[in-house]
């Protein structure tokens, strides 16, 4: 009896394992069927929401690489003042009434909304601009864009110096500056770069520099206008992470800034104080003229061949004028006849 009590205890302990290990496998074929079925429709809904997101995304990087900006890109207000559309742009197409808020110079816009309207026979594009919470509205790019400039202050620099107002009266200035240092330099017999030159390559290296710098400028202006742009709205002054004829700009800008040191401290070395000043603001004036003019006459393809005549021109008469076979027995300055030293005024024969 108790042998038989076991074996059926045993056999109902089999069986209702059995019946619970079917149980489970039912459950879970019931479970993986709405897993399935959930899991379609994710599917479906997933490529539907991804395949709206990359449309998106993907309208979003045309617009950045053809604009350069996007939501959220800040910009300053340069004009007076920069008129904004309250209203929806449809409403403005459409002629129906509207009201306008006004930003003022210096104001900082944000970037809100981009919308492009192809049925706006003016300007297919929209741009939606907040001051702050309260005063927001919708301006054409184009009309924007001649009025404002990128918040960063390199972008605000560049912009400043293509201005052609800017422009035309650093070149009355400059033509006016150097005329009247030209003739107190020749009444003084003074120094000045590449007519009576210092015994230093420095000088005529910085106005060489330049004026490449000025011909690379108006070069990526015609060749490159996509690569400015978006140095422009995107400015850096690391000239390993931009393009090369970009980086050859930029190292440019450096070697400037490098051999400008350079100068002063060559200066200080063989002039005195006040002639030092003269030469230095005689120095300013021609890189400021050769600033204004290759970077006018490159945009003419004049200005490769100035360049050209322009190297030749300052090597030419560096070397002409290195030679030096006296030295100043009270300064030591070098000198390249006998007679009045140029530094100290000490007569030497």
């Amino acid at each position: 009896m108790m042998s038989l009590y076991f074996r059926n205890k045993k056999h109902c302990t089999f069986l209702h394992g059995k019946r619970k290990w079917h149980c489970m496998l039912l459950f879970l074929i019931v479970m993986n069927i709405f897993m399935l079925s959930s899991c379609y429709y994710d599917k479906e809904q997933k490529q539907h929401r991804n395949t709206s997101s990359c449309k998106t995304q993907k309208d979003s990087l045309s617009f950045v690489n053809k604009h350069h900006y996007t939501i959220n890109y800040n910009f300053i207000v340069k004009s007076n003042s920069l008129s904004l559309l309250v209203q929806q742009p449809e409403e403005f197409i459409n002629k129906l009434p509207t009201n306008n808020i006004h930003v003022n110079k210096h104001d900082r816009l944000v970037v809100a909304d981009i919308r492009i309207i192809p049925t706006d026979p003016k300007d297919s594009v929209w741009i939606q601009v907040a001051r702050d919470q309260h005063t927001f509205g919708w301006i054409h790019e184009s009309q924007l864009l001649v009025s404002v400039m990128p918040a960063d202050p390199i972008s605000q620099f560049i912009a400043i110096f293509s201005d052609t107002h800017l422009l035309i009266f650093l070149i009355i200035i400059s033509i006016i500056s150097v005329t009247y240092l030209m003739r107190t330099i020749y009444r003084r017999n003074a120094k000045i770069v590449h007519f009576n030159d210092i015994a230093s390559f420095y000088p005529t290296l910085l106005a060489l520099l330049v004026a490449i710098a000025a011909t690379l400028y108006a070069s990526i202006q015609m060749f490159a206008p996509n690569i400015w742009q978006e140095f422009y709205y995107h400015p850096t002054l690391n000239p390993f992470s931009v393009p090369i004829i970009l980086s050859v700009f930029l190292l440019s800008i450096w070697a400037m800034l490098i051999i400008g040191l350079a100068v002063i401290d060559v200066i200080r070395h063989q002039l005195t104080p006040s002639d030092g000043i003269l030469y230095l603001a005689g120095l300013a004036g021609v890189c400021a003229i050769n600033y204004i003019v290759f970077s006018i006459t490159t945009l003419y393809y004049i200005g490769y061949i100035i360049l050209i005549l322009y190297i030749y021109f300052a090597i030419h008469t560096y070397l002409r004028q290195l030679h030096s076979n006296y030295i100043c027995g009270n300064c030591g300055a070098l000198m390249k006849h006998k007679g009045k030293c140029p530094v100290c005024g000490t007569i030497n024969q």
